[in-house]
């Protein structure tokens, strides 16, 4: 009788221990499920943005030394809205997505355009601004008057940028060879097209605007608007918290005006988007 109840005891310990076992388990995938991006960042306080620091008036280092710009108060703004501070990471542009893959940043604010090939490995938000891109020349250059004249020239454009790809994939092929110069910054950009090094350039005049101004530089747009651009808020895929959370804010922004006033603020008329 003894002996039988030992064997009843030892088998329901048995028993007791698989289902704790199993319990415990199921408890810490829950767990591990419930563990988001957004949790992560509203449990740090922060949410860290990367975006480049060299691109006004988009974003960019001011007199004090602090990362400034239409961007970095896009960033603020919708920090504030989740309930965290903006963390600002300044990245070169080349190694902007390496970046975010590999979680150096949470989320990139910096004029990342939106494409369908960047989509099949990030998300974005949706649009918070819309540039549109046209093809600019010294004010003296009177041989090239739209990408058609580019046959032959000398081309500059932003390293791994949007715009690169767009030269390389439709521009080229419609109307001939020319060589493309690749920068990692703006000014040098410019620079470069006012001695003369390059022919021309592709770009928005909001981007351009503040260089040239800051450095007398005299260039102008010329021909229609190449295309138009929308940059989101990227981050990497499968975290829909944080991507709904961001889109909410935007669209709150939006609706009362925080948004308008920012795009004001930084490039002195309505936002077009």
């Amino acid at each position: 009788m003894i002996r039988n109840l030992k064997r009843v005891i030892g088998i329901s310990l048995i028993f007791a221990t698989i289902f704790s076992l199993f319990v415990g388990c199921g408890t810490k995938k829950e767990a591990q499920k419930q563990t988001t991006l957004l949790d992560k960042i509203k449990q740090s306080g922060k949410i860290s943005v990367g975006l480049m620091g060299t691109y006004p008036p988009y974003n960019f280092l001011n007199k004090n030394n602090e990362i400034d710009g239409f961007d970095a108060d896009i960033a603020k703004e919708i920090a504030k809205r989740i309930g965290v501070k903006a963390e600002f990471v300044s990245n070169d542009w080349s190694s902007m997505v390496g970046g975010l893959e590999k979680g150096k940043f949470d989320v990139v604010i910096s004029q990342m355009t939106i494409t369908d090939e960047r989509k099949k490995t990030m998300d974005f938000s949706d649009p918070y601004i819309k540039n549109s891109v046209s093809a600019i020349v010294r004010q003296d250059n009177n041989s090239i008057k739209s990408i058609q004249d580019f046959k032959g020239k000398k081309i500059g454009v932003g390293l791994g940028t949007n715009d690169e790809k767009y030269l390389r994939d439709e521009v080229m092929p419609k109307v001939g060879n020319f060589q493309i110069v690749t920068y990692n910054d703006v000014i040098t950009t410019l620079l470069d097209l006012n001695t003369g090094r390059i022919d021309a350039t592709v770009n928005n005049m909001f981007a351009i605007k503040p260089e040239i101004d800051k450095n007398n530089i005299k260039v102008k747009a010329v021909g229609e608007a190449l295309k138009n651009d929308y940059a989101g808020v990227a981050m990497k895929k499968n975290n829909p918290e944080l991507l709904n959370s961001i889109n909410k804010a935007l669209k709150d922004m939006k609706s009362d005006g925080t948004y308008k006033q920012i795009f004001k603020k930084w490039f002195g008329v309505d936002p077009t988007l």
